[in-house]
C-alpha cells in the first residue's frame, strides 16, 4: 500500500476532500492528476466509527465526478491485497473499476492490486 503522507497531500498535484457530520470527520479522499487524460484515486480513508455506512461509496462517487469534470478519460488507483482491504476491492469492482498492471510510478510488490475505470 502506497498511502501518501502529509507532504505527499501537499503536492500541487493532489486534491484532497473531506466529508463531515457536523464536527464528526467521516472519511477523506483524494485526486491526483497523473496527466491531462488519467486521474488517480489516492488515500481514501473512512472514519473507523464511519464503516459500513456508505461513506467510501459516497466519496469514490464524489471523486469521480470530479475526474470527469477535470476532462481525465481514465481513473486508476492501488489498494491492498489482504484481506482487510475486501471491502474496498469490492466497492471498486461494484462501480465498474478492472484489475490492471501497475501504472505511473508503481511497480508489483505482491502486496498491492491495480484497478483502472475508463470515463
Amino acid at each position: 500500500m502506497f498511502a501518501l503522507d502529509l507532504s505527499g497531500l501537499r503536492d500541487p498535484a493532489v486534491t484532497l476532500w473531506t466529508a463531515w457530520d457536523g464536527d464528526d470527520l467521516l472519511g477523506m479522499g483524494a485526486l491526483k492528476q497523473l496527466d491531462a487524460a488519467h486521474g488517480e484515486i489516492k488515500s481514501m480513508r473512512t472514519a473507523p466509527g464511519q464503516l459500513r455506512r456508505g461513506v467510501a461509496a459516497k466519496m469514490l462517487a464524489h471523486l469521480l465526478a470530479e475526474a470527469r469534470r477535470r476532462g481525465y478519460r481514465r481513473v486508476s488507483l492501488e489498494t491492498g491485497s489482504n484481506e482487510a482491504f475486501a471491502p474496498a476491492r469490492a466497492l471498486y469492482e461494484r462501480t465498474g473499476f478492472a484489475e490492471t498492471g501497475p501504472f505511473a510510478d508503481y511497480t508489483d510488490t505482491g502486496f498491492s492490486r491495480y484497478y483502472t475505470l475508463a470515463l
